[in-house]
């Protein structure tokens, strides 16, 4: 005889058969954006820390929100556009020379080391023993030497495709930000329906403030030291006398922007300058390049701190270093936004919990009423 399971078991399995077909539902959307988790970021970055100064725009072309797009992309791809397409050109002229250099080895042999490498403290000797293996057997020597090279070329080769793909996905977080802002607070709407619905009113509402102070505030540390970075480094390369400053300094901003580091332009510059013979303005460089190396690592966490609004110091710095560390670039706004949402929700719960402490009568003067 069958017997039908009671209304409350049969409530409990259509809701754990609901919850596992919206878990498989999540994990499938997942599947499919992860592959523009990446551009995706940079778009809510871009349209978070612009936003402010796009509706500035707006307000001075009276209101035309789409002009002001068109404008916002424009000016944000050439700045990305910019260095890369003066790394290109770099590289295209190096790699010209670098051919040269090899046929004239080919006809002539290995040419003798520049005396100043030769001197460099602590790698100088090595390097002069190196090159002398060289010029006496170069087979073998690259022979022996074979797979610190070989890491060496892949760790360029990577390096240079990973600049070409953080790059292109700027470029295209630029053109879908242009998007997020034209819509302008529009496009919130659902998300803070859901959250309000989800947490309630002032809970969902401080989440979303939470996230965006995140966000700002990591974009403020990153581009603002970006900027100083390559403001400081187009004064220093005016002073040393060095062609192409302003492109240099664009470079440098790139380069600080995406966590490289002002060294990739820095290190051959002192190398030329050094091996064309100006002893001073070597020294002058190198000095110059370990301040400016202080500067942009006291420099960021300084304006995070200044910009970071309600949320501790603490919070925002933690989640930085322990996202760059986790996910790259991107990962410092995911490692913000990540602990400042954790943040705003413990902080929301021992709230709720003080009130109730307090709104909670004693028993003794309930008693006594």
């Amino acid at each position: 005889m069958n017997k039908s399971l009671p209304s409350n078991s049969r409530s409990l399995i259509e809701t754990i058969l609901v919850v596992l077909l919206l878990l498989s539902l999540l994990l499938a959307v997942y599947d499919v954006l992860r592959v523009f988790f990446g551009v995706l970021t940079f778009a809510l970055i871009f349209s978070v820390s612009f936003a402010g100064a796009f509706e500035w725009l707006v307000r001075c072309l009276g209101g035309r929100r789409v002009l002001a797009a068109v404008i916002y992309t424009i000016v944000l791809v050439a700045m990305i556009a910019l260095p890369i397409t003066l790394i290109i050109t770099a590289l295209r002229h190096h790699v010209k020379e670098a051919i040269a250099w090899m046929n004239d080895i080919k006809a002539n042999g290995l040419p003798p080391l520049p005396a100043w490498i030769a001197n460099l403290p602590l790698a100088g000797e090595d390097i002069k023993e190196f090159w002398q293996q060289l010029q006496s057997s170069p087979r073998e020597t690259i022979a022996s030497h074979g797979e610190p090279i070989k890491t060496a070329l892949r760790h360029i080769l990577t390096s240079g495709a990973g600049m070409v793909g953080t790059a292109l996905q700027f470029i295209a977080g630029i053109v879908i930000s242009a998007f997020l802002l034209v819509s302008g607070d529009k496009i919130l709407a659902p998300i803070k329906a859901v959250m309000q619905h989800l947490l309630g009113k002032r809970e969902g509402l401080s989440l979303i403030q939470a996230t965006t102070v995140a966000i700002k505030s990591v974009s403020i540390g990153v581009m603002g030291t970006a900027f100083i970075a390559s403001v400081i480094s187009w004064v220093g390369l005016i002073i040393a006398g060095i062609h192409y400053a302003i492109l240099l300094s664009a470079l440098i901003f790139f380069l600080v922007l995406i966590q490289l580091g002002p060294l990739a332009v820095w290190i051959p510059l002192v190398i030329w300058t050094a091996s064309q013979g100006h002893t001073g303005i070597t020294i002058f460089l190198v000095i110059y390049g370990v301040a400016l190396l202080i500067i942009d690592a006291l420099l960021k966490p300084v304006l995070i701190a200044k910009s970071g609004g309600k949320l501790p110091f603490l919070v925002l710095f933690l989640g930085v270093v322990g996202g760059l560390a986790a996910w790259g670039f991107t990962g410092m706004f995911k490692g913000a936004i990540i602990l400042a949402v954790a943040y705003t929700l413990f902080d929301s719960w021992l709230e709720k919990r003080n009130v109730r402490h307090i709104v909670r009568p004693r028993p003794g003067v309930e008693s006594q009423q």
